[in-house]
């Protein structure tokens, strides 16, 4: 069984068991979260799609960690110019692990 959420303006695939890094979530580390904006639901042969959204449906998660991410170095150069700026940006996230899915 799997589903695809949409949490932090992205959308993931996920199935039980399974571990995902996340936009920063406000929760405390081994604390249950649910995700309830599911857009899709499939198991084996059967596909469950919401328009938008699936009724009736969530995912659990467990909060596993908090951090942040690899550094991206963001970096502008004008030939011929004198112009030369470099900036870096690491962004945070939330490890969780799914534990359940609830369809219908």
């Amino acid at each position: 069984m799997y589903a695809v959420i949409k949490t932090g303006g992205k959308q993931y695939r996920v199935a039980p068991g399974e571990s995902l890094k996340v936009e920063s979530l406000v929760a405390e580390v081994g604390a249950s979260i649910s995700f309830d904006q599911v857009l899709m639901i499939g198991n084996g042969e059967t596909v469950s799609v919401g328009a938008p959204l699936v009724a009736g449906a969530s995912v659990t998660a467990e909060v596993v960690a908090h951090g942040r991410g690899d550094k991206i170095r963001i970096i502008k150069h004008r030939r011929r110019k004198h112009y030369h700026k470099e900036q870096g940006h690491r962004q945070n996230y939330t490890a969780v692990k799914i534990t359940e899915i609830v369809g219908v």
